[in-house]
């Protein structure tokens, strides 16, 4: 096991951490695709130290899985795997939500509001994505939870791909049926609705799982 011996180092691996994860969410680094650590001790002018530790800070996330002795690999999941994760999101995040929703300020919802209509207002896949995570993710963020909480995000994380695969499959036709909701969960979070909220969110889901299983060949490398 890597030791870090000084909190420069500890910085230096959060913050090829959080540059990787940005890479690999934004689809740059395909699922299965195998990330080498001298490249990345290249990129980033690092010792390979820093770099180990930063794999494990992704591992640790869902973006990544390392096999002893061989390397690391961003991580791909059968259409079996998904499913199951997506059971487990539908069942998961609606608790997420009703525990946040109480400790909602003003200034949160009107946020959550704004980032409903850009996301209506964008045909782009990526930012659609970015907006989309953003959008539920903020939406969760007063629970106060002691797993729940790192649980969803890693799920999210594992799951980025299928989701971006999928929406460049259906496009503009799923943005619609996704703004419906947003705004159909949105009204919920206002009105303070926690059970109608958890109702709409679990539908939500459950209806991409449903089609994702429709387009198998999403979960070919």
């Amino acid at each position: 096991m890597t030791v870090l011996h000084n909190e420069n180092d500890l910085a230096l691996s959060q913050q090829i951490a959080n540059s990787l994860k940005e890479e690999i969410l934004s689809g740059k680094f395909p699922p299965g695709v195998r990330i080498r650590q001298e490249d990345i001790a290249e990129q980033f002018g690092a010792s390979r130290s820093p770099v180990r530790e930063a794999l494990r800070i992704l591992e640790a996330e869902g973006l990544i899985n390392l096999v002893a002795h061989t390397g690391a690999w961003i991580s791909h999941l059968s259409l079996a795997e998904c499913e199951e994760m997506y059971q487990i999101r539908e069942r998961v995040e609606p608790l997420l939500l009703r525990l946040s929703i109480p400790a909602m300020t003003d200034s949160l919802i009107a946020e959550l509001s704004d980032l409903a209509n850009q996301m209506e207002a964008t045909n782009d896949v990526e930012t659609f994505l970015k907006l989309d995570r953003k959008f539920h993710l903020l939406s969760y963020s007063k629970a106060e939870t002691v797993l729940v909480g790192d649980m969803v995000n890693r799920l999210w994380n594992t799951t980025q791909h299928y989701r971006r695969a999928y929406s460049r499959l259906l496009a503009a036709s799923h943005f619609k049926a996704a703004h419906y909701e947003h705004h159909l969960l949105l009204s919920a979070i206002i009105k303070r609705d926690s059970d109608d909220a958890e109702r709409i969110l679990f539908g939500h889901i459950r209806r991409t799982r449903l089609e994702l299983a429709q387009h198998p060949d999403v979960f070919k490398l």
